[in-house]
């Protein structure tokens, strides 16, 4: 007889199949279906971590794109004015401006102001507006400024105030302009009546600064100011007067004062630079004659009255700067620094920005360029009538300009301009800022004035970035892969259960933490122990090694008896001991090594300074920070290394050492070199102990005792600061994205040589 089993077949009906058959059928089915589900989720999972790392570095790139957009420009308005109606002799002492919103533009001639809506150019009509007799004009010159005045020189030797302004009105939410001209009174500059050829005017704070040469070729001088003396009274005012006598005068083509009226630029004939001090003056020095080369044919000072603009009758553009040599002193010296591309025409007229260290300049071919002193680059230029500009000036906002040629055709410009700072050259070169002997890398976005000159090099921040990382990996990975070594591999269970969790534990200390105590408190106390912990670092090290040597002399019975914790309490109280003792005696290291005074002494001997919020301090406090991530990923590695590899090395006679030098190490060093890269990751990105217990100074020194910027922190520092869509703005976008590719690519290389080392080593 066949057995009873459960399929058996009673009179030809069909058993079904038991619940345990169904349960495992299904379970299966279950499983397939789980697993599916589970890899659409990974595949899902880790293509949405892949493109979120994209769009991160895509959002990057796109706020950082715009710093590196050519400048562009658009005509949006142009006006014929009658030939008539344009005075153009050989000075062109013409006058042009627009208000900030560059809705109404204006030109200055001999015969009067003539106002124009832009971008339509209907005349502007003024109920009030002078006018002048024909040929009473004989020279106009601007005062330099955001403000619209003219020292307008006449015929008979005297120099008229003339002051546009833009009053701004709104009508139910409608902006219009108002504008203004008025005329000041006028101030006789010459003893005798002399016709004006050239006109240097400024308005300043004080008072209204003249120079004006004549066709008889004297050079004259006026300055307004309040008066002074035992009789004066409140509001009076008085003019001084002076006269420059110089070789050149008659040569004189073009003159400037600077924005204070103390300084007065003077360009020949035969290409010379003349530079006068007015400080004094009612009697004029002489500072300074420069050989340009050829005839100046404009000149203008760069908002912040240092850098000054030369053109030439050979269509150069340069920038010459005062400079004080600091072994000599003396007199600043005028010095060419920067040379722009030439126009190959006569340079007609330079008109500087109000915002920044751009300038617009023109020639006599027609053509119109856009420049930008602290990067010495052309950023644009623009041929457009082929007729000579006889006058331009810079918009307000430095977003336009307007220019007029000697046919009577007035433009009106829309300039797309919006980061002239920012080019490869002036990020990652050295660059010769205004007030500096020679071309540094210099971090400085902000300054105390709208004058100040943005310096925007980034090496220092990635400088400081490295550095910080470097000094804090050179703490940490010693003790962090040390300490996971003798954890995973000399240390009993027991103990090994207590140390582990705790030292992880302090991983998920607040950096914030960290780096308040660090600046606060750290730092203080360092500066005052440092001869100890210096100390330290030779006293600690030689102790282990004398304790160690002893050890071998304790009785071996009681080695064996007490294990591991008798030898680990001995090295705490030695190492306890040493600190003790070093810092105990501090006045007395500080005595016998650096002479009473390690500041001085390290002045003398290495030239550096002690900063108390230096590298040293952030050393030791990112290095705490970091010590914990590295000590528990190597301490896995370690651990994780099969014990009966290491049982048969100890086995075939090979020492502890031998084993974790030649078996242990070498088969967790994937695991070891990724603990590693994750740290240098956590070091490179932190910024809390950064900008907390650093002086947060953008330094290129390797010095231990300096501090340093680096870019997590500019970013921290600098962002409430910066207006959205600024240059600033983006270049701290710009220091996300440096960071973003320097740790995607330490990243990429420290995954590749891992799998290498696990492809290498994978036998043991």
């Amino acid at each position: 007889m066949k057995p009873f089993t459960p399929h058996a077949v009673s009179m030809g009906t069909e058993i079904p199949p038991t619940p345990l058959s169904l349960s495992r059928r299904s379970s299966r089915q279950l499983r397939r279906v789980i697993d599916s589900l589970a890899t659409v989720v990974i595949t899902v999972g880790g293509l949405m971590t892949i493109l979120s790392i994209l769009g991160i570095f895509a959002y990057l790139f796109i706020e950082v794109a715009p710093l590196f957009y050519a400048a562009s420009a658009k005509k949006v308005a142009a006006v014929s004015i009658k030939p008539f109606e344009v005075d153009t002799p050989q000075s062109w002492n013409l006058g042009v401006g627009l208000d900030e919103y560059m809705e109404v533009a204006y030109v200055v001639q001999a015969t009067g102001v003539s106002l124009y809506r832009v971008p339509s150019g209907e005349p502007f009509v003024l109920e009030s507006i002078p006018t002048f007799e024909p040929g009473q004009i004989s020279a106009i010159g601007r005062s330099l400024g955001k403000s619209h005045i003219f020292g307008l020189g006449t015929r008979e030797g005297q120099v008229i105030p003339l002051f546009v302004n833009f009053r701004m009105a709104f009508n139910k939410d409608q902006r219009s302009i108002h504008p203004t001209v008025t005329l000041g009174t006028p101030l006789e500059l010459t003893p005798h009546p002399e016709r004006i050829h050239r006109v240097a005017f400024q308005e300043t704070e004080e008072g209204q600064v003249t120079a004006v040469l004549t066709d008889a070729n004297h050079l004259y001088l006026a300055k307004i100011q309040e008066a002074e003396g035992l009789f004066a009274m409140e509001g009076e005012s008085e003019v001084l007067h002076a006269q420059i006598k110089h070789a050149n005068v008659s040569s004189i083509t073009t003159l400037v004062l600077d924005s204070m009226g103390e300084n007065l630029l003077a360009g020949t004939q035969d290409g010379h630079l003349l530079h006068w001090d007015l400080r004094n003056f009612e009697d004029p020095r002489l500072m300074g004659s420069y050989s340009v080369g050829h005839t100046i044919t404009a000149l203008s000072y760069l908002i912040g009255d240092r850098s000054i603009v030369v053109g030439t009758s050979e269509g150069e553009v340069e920038v010459w700067m005062p400079t004080i040599d600091p072994n000599i002193g003396g007199d600043p010296k005028l010095e060419k620094i920067r040379e722009f591309p030439s126009h190959h025409s006569a340079i007609t007229v330079i008109s500087p920005s109000q915002r920044d260290k751009g300038f617009i300049t023109g020639d006599r071919s027609g053509k119109f360029s856009l420049h930008y002193s602290t990067s010495g680059e052309t950023l644009l230029e623009i041929d457009d009538t082929g007729v000579p500009i006889g006058a331009l000036m810079f918009s307000p906002k430095a977003d336009g300009g307007v220019f007029l040629t000697q046919n009577g055709q007035l433009s009106v410009y829309h300039l797309d301009n919006q980061h002239p700072e920012a080019t490869f050259s002036s990020l990652f070169s050295e660059v010769l800022y205004e007030g500096y002997q020679e071309a540094l890398h210099i971090w400085q976005s902000t300054g105390g004035s709208d004058s100040f000159e943005p310096k925007f090099g980034l090496w220092p921040l990635m400088f400081g970035t490295l550095k910080g990382t470097f000094y804090a990996m050179i703490l940490a990975t010693p003790l962090a892969v040390l300490g996971a070594v003798y954890t995973a591999m000399f240390m009993t269970p027991d103990l090994r259960s207590v140390v582990k969790p705790t030292v992880e534990i302090m991983a998920a200390f607040p950096t914030v933490v960290l780096g308040f105590l660090a600046g606060l408190w750290f730092a203080p106390l360092l500066e005052k122990i440092f001869p100890a912990v210096s100390a330290i670092f030779m006293v600690v090290p030689v102790a282990i090694i004398l304790a160690s040597f002893g050890w071998h002399f304790f009785p071996t019975k009681g080695q064996k008896t007490s294990g591991q914790f008798l030898e680990l309490l001995i090295l705490l109280l030695l190492i306890s001991a040493s600190v003790w003792i070093c810092l105990h005696f501090n006045t007395e290291i500080e005595a016998w090594l650096y002479g009473s005074d390690y500041k001085q002494w390290l002045s003398d001997t290495f030239g550096v300074g002690y900063d108390q919020r230096n590298a040293l301090v952030i050393a030791f406090a990112m290095g705490i920070a970091v010590i914990p991530t590295i000590f528990s990923i190597s301490e896995d590695s370690i651990s994780n290394v099969p014990r009966h590899l290491i049982a048969g090395s100890l086995a075939l006679g090979a020492t502890p050492w031998q084993t974790l030098s030649k078996l242990v190490i070498v088969s967790a060093s994937p695991g070891i070199f990724s603990a590693l890269m994750i740290g240098l990751g956590r070091v490179v990105g932190e910024t809390m102990i950064v900008l907390m217990a650093t002086g947060n100074t953008p330094l290129m020194d390797l010095n231990l005792f300096n501090g340093f910027r680096t870019l997590s922190a500019n970013i921290a520092v600098e962002m409430p600061e910066a207006p959205h869509g600024g240059t600033l703005y983006r270049l701290l976008f710009m220091a996300g994205l440096i960071l973003f590719i320097f740790t995607s690519f330490v990243n990429t290389i420290a995954e590749v040589i891992r799998q290498r080392l696990r492809a290498r080593y994978s036998q043991f």
